[in-house]
C-alpha cells in the first residue's frame, strides 16, 4: 500500500509540474481530474505498464531502450481513454533562450504530443525517483 501511495504521489506532482511547464494538457475540473488522472496513470503503469513493456521489448532491444518512451506515451493514451476530463491535445513549449544555453521552441500535435508529455513524465519521475533513493 506504501508503494502504490508513493507512486500516486509522484505520478500526480509530476503530472501537475509537466502541465506548468508545457501547454497541451487540460484537466477540465483542475485539481480533481488532476488527482483522478494521477491515480489513472499509478494504476496503469503498476498494471498495463509491463505487459506493454513485454510487447515492445524486441523494438526496445533494437533501438537501445529508445523505443520506451512509446509505452509510456500508450500509458497516457490509455489514461486519456479512460478519464474523459483529461485530455492531450497537443504539446507546446515556448523555449528558453538564455546567455548560455538555448532551446528551441517545440509544438508537437497527436502521437507526438503523447511522446513528448511521456518524455517529459517519465524524466521527471525517474529524477524525484533518484532523489527518494
Amino acid at each position: 500500500m506504501k508503494r502504490i501511495l508513493r507512486h500516486f504521489t509522484i505520478d500526480t506532482f509530476s503530472l501537475w509540474v509537466i502541465s506548468n511547464i508545457a501547454n497541451g494538457i487540460v484537466f477540465e475540473k483542475q485539481i480533481l481530474t488532476l488527482i483522478i488522472a494521477g491515480a489513472a496513470v499509478t494504476v496503469v503503469s503498476l498494471l498495463a505498464k509491463p505487459v506493454i513493456n513485454m510487447l515492445l521489448l524486441p523494438l526496445n532491444l533494437i533501438t537501445f531502450g529508445f523505443f520506451r518512451w512509446v509505452s509510456s506515451a500508450i500509458v497516457l493514451y490509455l489514461v486519456t481513454l479512460v478519464v474523459k476530463e483529461f485530455k492531450i491535445v497537443y504539446f507546446s513549449y515556448p523555449g528558453i533562450a538564455s546567455k548560455w544555453i538555448d532551446i528551441p521552441a517545440l509544438n508537437f500535435k497527436r502521437f507526438l504530443a503523447f511522446v513528448a508529455f511521456a518524455f517529459l513524465l517519465s524524466s521527471l519521475t525517474s529524477f524525484i525517483y533518484w532523489l527518494i533513493k
